[in-house]
């Protein structure tokens, strides 16, 4: 008999979650607060060890006609705009890990994988209906929802944010910590920006106390730009008016160079406005029943919230999916030490990308003597400081190419 696995949340991770699951040979309910699937305009970048899991679940051929490929990963100085490092992407990649490393719209993201989530007869979607509550008695997780309806599962995945209420439930360790960084974020059409101000490359501008981010999208039709500066976040963001970001943004930048500033004064010259949002993480894993605790584990955000500054947030999550399937798949176990297992084997790289881009976010923003032995040795090493093989390689992965 089909187990029956109950996920929260229909984001990125909660449709991986979900393909994970099916492809395990698992009955899916999944249930997603909003009334629609949909994801606001952002980008991603998705590198080698998670394009392989994509591929593995039979998506190329759907992220081979959305992404953009960068030719090469380049680091500039905010303040002189002079070029620090340059690492080689496109083919230099796939010859050295197996697969592309890719840049992709988000919505295209989670559009492909509610895709292939729905290509399974097993998996029952469930909008508009938010899991509010659950509770495990003799090997049976029931969940109640928002509506006080009850459902009974084998195993919950709580797939539901950074904010997941259900990890409060589970460890009960209250509200993911403010970073004191915030994130202004734009997507424009490369066709209406001047030729100089376009890329076909990933380019992080690092000045002190901020860092910009710039690279295609969408077949690199759009451009995904990202000033990540240290400062309070707004009281009240619901209320926040963002047309004024363009003039906060003016104030933070300067000091930069002439082509940065014109790069972001670009996007409101063109009718977009600067979305904001503060960043907010979590220290790293400790161990692994902060991921998984009888019938019920975490997954993505749920688990392990981290700051953008190695961009591997939803790499983590496609990864965290990839190991609950091979989880799920060991039916000669109980489901309980099934959910254990893929906490045992996914708490300690999770840690590690946590701190890493904890400590890339000290270094991007470096100021005095730092920055100065940060640009010297960016000079000087290059790709052989900014390549990551223990983390592009990943672990039992497939070597296909993109």
């Amino acid at each position: 008999m089909k187990k029956q696995v109950l996920i929260a949340g229909g984001g990125i991770g909660g449709l991986a979650a979900g393909i994970g699951a099916a492809r395990a040979g698992c009955d899916v309910r999944l249930f997603e607060r909003a009334q629609k699937f949909s994801e606001v305009g952002a980008g991603i970048q998705l590198g080698p060890n998670v394009v392989r899991r994509l591929q593995a679940w039979g998506l190329q051929k759907e992220l081979q006609s959305v992404v953009a490929v960068p030719e090469a990963l380049q680091v500039r100085s905010a303040v002189t705009g002079q070029a620090l490092a340059r690492m080689p992407l496109g083919q230099a990649a796939v010859e050295r890990y197996g697969a592309a490393y890719v840049t992709i719209h988000r919505a295209d993201l989670h559009q492909l994988l509610l895709c292939g989530l729905r290509d399974y007869a097993e998996v029952h979607l469930n909008l508009a209906q938010a899991i509010a509550h659950y509770r495990e008695d003799d090997g049976v997780v029931t969940v109640r929802t928002e509506a006080s309806k009850l459902i009974e599962g084998d195993a919950l995945i709580c797939a539901d944010g950074v904010h997941s209420r259900l990890r409060m439930q589970m460890l009960g360790d209250g509200a993911p910590r403010a970073t004191g960084h915030l994130a202004y974020r734009a997507m424009v059409r490369q066709a209406e920006l001047p030729q100089r101000l376009r890329t076909t490359d990933v380019t992080a501008w690092l000045g002190p106390r901020l860092h910009v981010i710039q690279y295609p999208v969408r077949r690199g039709e759009l451009q995904n730009l990202v000033v990540i500066a240290q400062g309070p976040a707004p009281e009240d963001m619901e209320r926040w008016d963002h047309a004024a970001n363009a003039q906060d943004l003016d104030a933070v930048l300067a000091g930069t160079c002439s082509a940065l500033q014109d790069l972001v004064r670009s996007v409101p010259r063109m009718g977009v406005e600067w979305r904001l949002w503060p960043l907010a993480d979590r220290p790293p894993l400790r161990s692994p029943a902060e991921m998984a605790q009888g019938l019920v584990a975490l997954l993505g955000d749920a688990s392990h919230p981290m700051r953008p500054y190695l961009a591997q947030g939803a790499g983590m999550a496609i990864e965290d999916a990839a190991e609950l399937q091979r989880a799920l798949s060991m039916h000669d176990l109980d489901m309980d030490l099934r959910l254990r297992r893929y906490a045992l084997n996914r708490w300690q790289r999770n840690a590690r990308v946590q701190a890493r881009a904890q400590r890339n976010g000290r270094i991007f923003h470096a100021t005095g003597p730092v920055r100065w032995g940060r640009d010297t040795a960016l000079k000087l090493l290059g790709a052989r400081i900014m390549d990551l093989p223990w983390l592009y390689r990943g672990d039992g992965s497939s070597a296909s190419s993109l």
